[in-house]
């Protein structure tokens, strides 16, 4: 985790977990719909994800280098593997360049990755100014002040800063403070009693005391004291349930308040060596905050030192020594989600240097992949959502008409922003070097710290990208009231210039229809339309709302993935929400574009309407491990993809129409059960 942590950003609502990606290898044909990931042996209108993709799934195991494999990762792996690797290569083949251009940066960044020889014989010194600051801590006061500077370099502690537009004026950037530490990722990995998480805590243990005898310290069972440390942690955090509430964890206060709140915990020092300066911020939970400084108090020493030397070398192994690097990969990509094999060096080069340096990297690609009229096209798509969502506003039985007229007003002022930034911030300051890796990833670390620290009490910059050109995903930010969609996403399977528009609507349209939703999903819609966390509902419809949400929450719940493992409705809401929304949107938008017009004939047997539901369904075809799904099930805001094509379907009158779906089908729900919202 980084050393400023996103607080504010827990807000911003995207299609998927973060994937960069960019497209097909090369400019070919790609089939609309390849009926070979059929398989009509199942019924549609039985399992939906079935039918459209077992033949896919068959055919597509998951790669040993994976924990999942659908169409996010082939359009990832295409990116990654071809388009970034020939830019990195074309640069990587120049001499004689610029210090602090973009392209002197990705080289040498891409040469110091593979320097393994030099990594090897450098072993952990890179790390031993940290070592030693650590180990030099005397009181808790000292501990406070190394990890404020550890923060600087992207090491987590038990609390961390975001910097982002404040909530309740979102013009002007405010500091977050929020809860931080747990290396297992949220707390329900720290109560679970089931086997499998029983085992993830035991596989935890050793995996630290591993990390400690590689690097030649000194201390004892150091796993089972950080277990012991993060598990008293974890029971004062929020759930990640509790953390979606803006009002619930929106607690501004004065900055001479954190000494009353938590007195055991020096915060000038803390604060001070990371140069934040402000009169107030907001807390997520004063609890935690409260109560927090209270077990540091009650711990050894000892044992927060111990803590934060794990916390160093995790934050680090991907960029130390290979045994680091193999201890690190078993546990948290094969214990925790199932994966078999690393990827080989060079492309984990290429990741890395993509992850490090994401913006020079994608003014780079946006300039030599995204061509200018491609923004027209999707801004036109745009507008044809826009108003269909008015038009489903209208049409709404449960919202009286003084919030309709709310909600169109926040709809108009939604805004877009499409493929890559107009304007490119300065990145020439970040000191690249050839043979120092892993002070590479601190030096961009500690540019992006600065970055953050310099908006504090500032305006806020509404043109900012909070995603590179080159992911493949979308996102809606309720501070801005806006949509993002980067270049990664804009081609097959979301946008195929050469499929019928059934396929590209329930692909690339039912995204854009998505992230609209966020903006009236169960958080989104806890903002106006200047970006204000400010009810603009009256009591009546908010309650029709939240009723409506929660029998979604209480339907998602009841859906089990893997034995002993729901899926936690609430947390999943918002992106449940947005996908519902989505369909219909996106669904009715195809239905309006064929008004004065013939309908289109059936292709390959099916109808467009048909055709509409596998063109989602197709964007969502996946293969997982167990172990991912589990974590996917305790940590993540998205449902499992299985239930993100099947989930919303029994809801869907359109589905059922199209497929001749009836009563008893397991695609169809009786009508009192089924959930419209937008």
């Amino acid at each position: 985790m980084q050393s400023i942590h996103s607080t504010a950003r827990r807000f911003t609502a995207g299609i998927l977990l973060s994937l960069a990606a960019a497209g097909p290898a090369a400019a070919q044909k790609v089939p609309a719909f390849d009926n070979s990931s059929l398989d009509k042996n199942i019924k549609p209108c039985h399992d939906f994800d079935g039918f459209a993709n077992q033949g896919w799934k068959k055919n597509n195991p998951i790669p040993g280098t994976d924990s999942r494999w659908g169409a996010f990762n082939e359009l990832d792996k295409a990116n990654k593997e071809v388009r970034l690797k020939s830019i990195i290569h074309e640069i990587a083949g120049k001499s004689g360049l610029a210090k602090g251009t973009e392209e002197q940066q990705i080289s040498d960044y891409y040469a110091s990755f593979l320097d393994t020889v030099t990594i090897e014989k450098r072993g952990i010194s890179p790390l031993k100014t940290w070592i030693d600051k650590i180990n030099s801590t005397k009181n808790l006061g000292d501990w406070a002040k190394v990890t404020g500077e550890l923060q600087n370099i992207g090491v987590s502690t038990w609390t961390g800063f975001a910097v982002e537009g404040d909530l309740k004026d979102s013009k002007i950037n405010a500091v977050y403070g929020g809860q931080d530490g747990l290396s297992l990722g949220e707390r329900s990995y720290y109560e679970r009693t089931d086997s499998s998480t029983q085992n993830v805590r035991k596989e935890f243990v050793a995996h630290v005391n591993k990390m400690f005898a590689l690097a030649g310290f000194p201390e004892k069972n150091p796993g089972e004291t950080i277990l012991a440390f993060e598990t008293a942690l974890a029971k004062l955090q929020l759930t990640n349930v509790q953390l979606r509430d803006p009002v619930k964890t929106y607690n501004k206060i004065g900055y001479s308040e954190l000494n009353t709140l938590a007195p055991e915990f020096d915060w000038n020092g803390f604060t001070k060596v990371q140069d934040i300066h402000t009169d107030t911020l907001v807390l997520q939970d004063k609890g935690y905050i409260t109560n927090g400084a209270k077990l540091l108090k009650a711990t050894p020493l000892a044992t927060l030192k111990t803590w934060s030397k794990f916390q160093l070398l995790t934050t680090f192994a991907g960029f130390l020594p290979k045994k680091f690097d193999d201890e690190n990969f078993r546990f948290f990509a094969t214990v925790m989600t199932g994966r078999k094999a690393q990827r080989p060096r060079i492309d984990r080069a290429i990741r890395s240097a993509d992850g490090v340096l994401g913006m020079p990297l994608g003014k780079l690609f946006a300039k030599k992949y995204f061509p200018e009229s491609s923004k027209q096209k999707v801004s036109d798509m745009i507008e044809n959502v826009r108003a269909v969502y008015g038009e489903r506003i209208d049409q709404l039985a449960w919202m009286s008409p003084e919030t309709k007229q709310m909600a169109h007003k926040k709809l108009k002022a939604f805004t877009y922003k499409i493929g890559y930034p107009d304007n490119w911030k300065d990145y020439s300051t970040i000191d690249i070097q050839r043979d120092k890796l892993l002070e590479n990833v601190i030096s961009t670390t500690r540019f992006r710290t600065a970055e953050k620290i310099g908006k504090i009490g500032k305006p806020v910059d509404r043109s900012e990208w909070l995603m590179t050109p080159q992911t493949v995903n979308a996102y809606y930010n309720p501070l801005n009231n806006e949509i993002v969609f980067p270049a990664g996403i804009l081609q097959p399977p979301f946008f195929n210039p050469d499929a019928d528009d059934a396929i590209n609507y329930g692909g690339i349209i039912a995204v854009i229809g998505h992230e609209f939703t966020h903006g009236f999903d169960d958080q989104g819609s806890q903002f106006d339309a200047e970006g204000n966390l400010q009810n603009w509902w009256t009591e009546a419809d908010r309650k029709n709302f939240d009723d409506l949400a929660k029998r979604y929450i209480d339907y998602f719940g009841s859906l089990e993935p893997i034995p002993g493992f729901k899926i936690n409705g609430a947390l999943t809401i918002g992106e449940n929400i947005a996908d519902l929304g989505g369909l219909t949107l996106a669904y009715y938008a195809l239905k309006k574009s064929f008004a004065g017009k013939q309908e289109p004939a059936a292709i390959d047997g099916f109808t467009w309407q048909q055709r509409f539901f596998l063109g989602w369904a197709q964007v969502w075809h996946a293969n997982i491990t167990d172990a991912a799904l589990r974590n996917q099930i305790q940590t993540d805001p998205h449902s499992p993809a299985r239930f993100r094509i099947n989930g919303p379907m029994p809801h869907l009158k359109e589905f059922h129409d199209a497929w001749h779906c009836g009563e008893g089908d397991a695609m169809v729900l009786p009508q009192a059960q089924r959930v419209v919202i937008w």
